[in-house]
């Protein structure tokens, strides 16, 4: 066994080596190559960094994989598509059957750790570079939020995970072993801490930089983090200062925020930044097609596809439900006729392009965290702790069209999360957070066991990989 475990070692502590770079001054044109650890040079810092948020544009980071495991899985969406085409395995996750060896599952774990790969890398090599102090500070402080996002999408799914710090680990026999859920939560917190104490505010970017991290997103995943821990003073006391930093305000429009026009504007906290277009390309994989309208007159596969549950949940005369829901038959915003001849009734209207929704890499940004969100989080933290509720919920409410809510307690605002957040990878984790999943989910037809499916297997392959190291979760 131990000379399978040093066989794993290498060949991660080889991998890290392995870096696809941007050869553009833009951020978000790539162009991949090989590079060696002696050829990262100073010269080539912004370009480390720039390589952990390009790696989020990969299909199994924050497309077909991560729709099945967030979405697909809920009472907010159904597999789609056609009968006949499970999309590998998305018919077993639309049931709640999957298991150690289900494909989309092993993807997830291993595109977020080789986005953590570089992670090490830049977090290693950066401190040791002749650049501004300013800009390395930054450069750091961008690649521990980008960590703290990937390490909080990994212990939301999984539980406790293997953490990989900087280098050094990767000569530690306990590279492979799982931390708990709590020192996995401990670990994010620490690389948030020290994000929020090096990004600027968004307002402080030049315009080139667009997109980057920023203060108040660093913040603003710190709440969401303290959220899942029920930390609900540090919700709270974050939230009110992402609101009072005056950086963030809601887009008037709810529809908006989901349009070309939408993206980067005022409502936004954090979006994954896809630029589509001429190669080279830079758009997320499939994220558009995989979930257009299928059949005759439509323009994609059809995966991932609202529920009537969904669609019959809203209020009379809330904004969000035609600006989330494409409806077979209708016209769309920019003109195009959804055909009564696609496969089904209902497509998810917050992946649609309208520039290039048949393109394998479209110019759709994937929004992360937004301003609405905070407000949520705002709300529920003073209803634990103290405070006024009322005013971020319905500030909520209004910009869908709404009347205030005449009841605020949580399962008022646990229902305005379902609605504001549908198809933005919250929906399965938040019942869980909540205590709901295996009422909800079983209620709506699918197989979720208490104590078991609150988290994803461990990919068999990578318990194998690791000799046994990596312990399985319980029940799977």
């Amino acid at each position: 066994m131990n000379n399978k475990i040093n066989k794993n070692l290498k060949y991660v502590a080889f991998a890290i080596l392995l870096l696809s770079f941007s050869c553009s001054e833009d951020f978000l044109d790539v162009e991949a190559t090989a590079e060696t650890e002696e050829a990262l040079t100073a010269e080539k810092s912004v370009e480390l960094v720039n390589a952990v948020y390009n790696r989020f544009l990969q299909w199994q980071m924050s497309s077909f994989s991560w729709n099945g495991l967030t979405s697909i899985t809920t009472d907010d969406a159904d597999k789609g598509s056609s009968t006949g085409d499970t999309g590998t395995d998305k018919d077993i996750l639309d049931a709640i059957a999957f298991d150690p060896t289900t494909i989309s599952i092993g993807e997830v774990w291993s595109e977020h750790y080789n986005a953590n790969q570089r992670i090490t890398q830049a977090i290693t090599r950066i401190p040791e570079f002749d650049i501004d102090e300013k800009l390395k500070t930054r450069l750091i402080g961008e690649a521990k939020f980008l960590r703290a996002l990937i390490y909080f999408r990994l212990v939301k799914t999984f539980g406790g995970v293997p953490l990989i710090s900087d280098k050094s680990d990767f000569s530690s026999p306990d590279i492979l072993k799982r931390a708990s859920k709590e020192d996995t939560y401990l670990f994010i917190e620490n690389d948030l801490q020290d994000a929020i104490n090096s990004l600027p505010e968004k307002n402080e970017y030049a315009a080139a930089d667009l997109g980057r991290a920023t203060k108040g997103a660093a913040k603003a995943l710190l709440a969401k983090v303290s959220m899942y821990q029920n930390k609900w003073q540090e919700v709270l006391t974050l939230t009110n200062e992402v609101i009072t930093s005056k950086q963030y305000d809601l887009t008037t429009n709810y529809e908006d925020i989901w349009k070309e026009i939408g993206e980067n504007n005022t409502e936004s906290i954090f979006e994954i930044q896809a630029k589509g277009g001429d190669a080279p390309t830079a758009g997320v994989q499939g994220y558009s097609v995989t979930q257009g309208a299928r059949g005759d007159g439509g323009w994609g596969w059809g995966f991932n596809t609202p529920t009537e549950d969904l669609a019959n949940s809203y209020e009379p005369n809330d904004a969000r439900r035609d600006a989330t829901i494409i409806f077979r038959g209708e016209t769309l915003f920019d003109g195009r006729l959804v055909p009564n001849t696609v496969t089904n009734a209902m497509y998810n209207q917050k992946a649609y392009s309208s520039a290039n929704s048949d393109a394998w890499e479209t110019g759709k940004n994937i929004r992360i965290l937004r301003f609405a969100e905070v407000l949520l989080m705002n709300a529920e933290a003073a209803l634990e702790v103290g405070g006024d509720a009322a005013t971020p919920l319905n500030r909520v409410r209004k910009r869908a069209g709404l009347d205030d809510a005449t009841v605020v307690d949580k399962m008022t605002v646990w229902k305005e999360r379902r609605h504001e957040l549908a198809f933005e990878h919250d929906r399965y984790f938040d019942l869980v957070r909540q205590g709901r999943a295996g009422v909800i989910l079983r209620a709506h037809g699918k197989n979720f066991i208490d104590g078991k499916h609150e988290v994803f297997p461990i990919p068999q392959e990578q318990i194998d990989k690791s000799g046994g190291i990596l312990t399985q979760n319980p029940m799977y």
